[in-house]
């Protein structure tokens, strides 16, 4: 994709924004003074409320202000993280948690047991994994102000995985009197336990949000490793300068006035692996996704969604999208990610070969009439709106009316939250993607978990879909288990919650001058576990 150049006068506003010099008043000279990393983030920060949404930029915030009580390590497994001790009943029905002494809030408050209560509860409301653990009977009750309890009518095999979930919604811990708060609107105050404050005095939508050591983090005694251990970090202060012109981003890492863009454009991927200067990493594993609202014509007809499926080529998506040969796949068949435990090919067998004539058929066949269709297209994030654009091009091909509505990414995520009807400022379609955290299992896999009532944009609703996760779930042996998990994903290609449009490997760019860079995991910027 052709970014425009950065122009002379953006050039001197970059410059004054990012660079520090004798011209600077006495304030900008004390945040000069200070060990200060510079993030390009990925998109533009609105929502800070990581129980809201499931924006990636919105959850990588939450890991900069707020703390978990498990927490996945570099290996995936769950490790105690404000949890001091925890032990089960042996029928794995009851749980008994203490948390770590001296916990405080970033306002000098104590957490206790009934903050992590209430925290859970409000997860439990929107997260599937939380669902799930509602389905089977879990019941959360604070013993003393660091005790407190699970009660499980049902076995429930992962309770650890669950509380140590690192994406879609994270478990985060808040107050008790925000986390009792109505969900249906995000939270505006932040209140968190994590390694670092919010300097909301700072922060600037569309521009830069600022964090600084929070004084009242209390690390555990262990190393970081992927989102657990001590987060206490080497930098003073952290800031996201957010740079939608890939140009200008990528002129001011080689100028040395950012340190790290968290996710690189992928155009950009080869050209800069030549330069000394720079390091790229792999940014994680990722699947493209096409979410049709499943509440309004048309995608409310599952025989439309298949139609869409069938005119889908992953390997023309993830191209168009600029990855590199070696970080992109031709085709995946599972619904989740392939090389991991869960990849399948159940059921994928009538769409392993896009087929736009058949595609068109079967939309006839849907009884489409030529509604509009609204697209929701991100302008400011490179292989968003590669990924959307393909998608127009697909559904034009088989005759579905696109009407493309472009905005940047952070206003689709408001925008996908509404239910009303497209002519009335809903939408019909947006392209997102999700990383392995989010993707690799019928239950972790937000969109696979179509349970109807689900505040989930899209609003998938299969009941014979969900029964069947709630089964996977339940299930312990492991013959079972997969047998269980081939029919899931029969009935996804046949219920089509979403469409797979492809995996792919993102990639980071940084400083070679910054140390800790393998420690960067899974597509979340662990930014404490990095040095100069």
């Amino acid at each position: 994709m052709f970014h425009r150049p950065l122009t002379a006068p953006a050039a001197i506003v970059l410059s004054a924004l990012l660079c520090t010099g004798a011209a600077l008043p006495p304030q900008a000279h004390a945040q000069a003074a200070a060990k200060t990393l510079k993030v390009v983030p990925h998109a533009d920060l609105k929502i800070l409320d990581p129980t809201f949404t499931t924006a990636y930029i919105t959850r990588n915030f939450g890991y900069m202000v707020y703390d978990t009580l498990f927490a996945q390590d570099a290996n995936g497994k769950p490790q105690p993280q404000m949890v001091d001790t925890f032990n089960s009943s042996k029928d794995g029905r009851q749980w008994t948690f203490t948390l770590r002494p001296n916990l405080k809030f970033s306002d000098g408050q104590p957490v206790t047991a009934a903050d992590a209560v209430a925290s859970l509860q409000r997860w439990g409301a929107r997260d599937s994994l939380g669902r799930a653990m509602g389905e089977a009977g879990a019941t959360w009750k604070a013993v003393d102000a660091r005790t407190f309890t699970l009660t499980l009518q049902q076995p429930f095999g992962m309770v650890l995985d669950a509380l140590a979930k690192p994406s879609g919604f994270p478990p985060v811990i808040l107050p008790e009197r925000l986390a009792k708060l109505p969900a249906t609107a995000p939270l505006t105050e932040v209140v968190g336990s994590g390694p670092y404050l919010f300097k909301r005095d700072e922060w600037v939508p569309g521009n830069k949000a600022v964090f600084v050591r929070n004084p009242n983090y209390v690390g555990r005694r262990e190393a970081p490793s992927g989102l657990a251990g001590n987060k206490a970090g080497h930098f003073d202060r952290v800031e996201w300068l957010y740079l939608p012109d890939a140009n200008s981003a990528i002129a001011a890492l080689k100028r040395g006035e950012v340190d790290l863009i968290e996710q690189l454009p992928p155009d950009y991927i080869t050209p800069l692996r030549a330069d000394p200067a720079i390091k790229i990493g792999a940014g994680g594993t990722y699947q493209g996704m096409l979410v049709m609202n499943q509440l309004h014509p048309p995608f409310n007809n599952p025989k439309v969604r298949q139609a869409v499926l069938q005119a889908v080529s992953q390997e023309r998506f993830t191209a168009a999208m600029g990855f590199p040969l070696d970080m992109r796949m031709n085709y995946c068949a599972t619904f989740f990610i392939c090389g991991s435990p869960n990849d399948t090919s159940a059921g994928a067998d009538p769409f392993r070969k896009a087929d736009v004539a058949k595609a068109k058929q079967m939309l006839a066949g849907a009884g489409y009439k030529g509604e509009k269709v609204v697209l929701l297209v991100p302008t400011d994030v490179t292989a968003l709106n590669a990924e959307a654009l393909m998608a127009a091009q697909t559904l034009r091909s088989i005759g579905v009316n696109v009407d493309m509505q472009n905005m940047d990414w952070a206003s689709i995520g408001a925008r996908r939250a509404k239910r009303d009807a497209p002519e009335a400022g809903g939408w019909n379609m947006y392209v997102t993607v999700a990383g392995e955290f989010d993707a690799n299992s019928p239950i972790t896999n937000a969109y696979l978990s179509a349970a109807c009532g689900s505040s989930l944009p899209g609003w998938p609703c299969d009941k014979p879909l969900d029964e069947l996760r709630s089964a996977w779930v339940r299930e312990t042996a492991p013959a079972k288990r997969r047998e269980l998990l081939d029919a899931f994903q029969k009935r996804a290609y046949e219920a089509v919650p979403y469409v797979n449009a492809g995996q792919y490997s993102a990639a980071f760019a940084a400083r070679a001058n910054l140390k800790g860079l393998d420690k960067l995991w899974g597509g979340v910027p662990t930014v404490w576990a990095l040095d100069r």
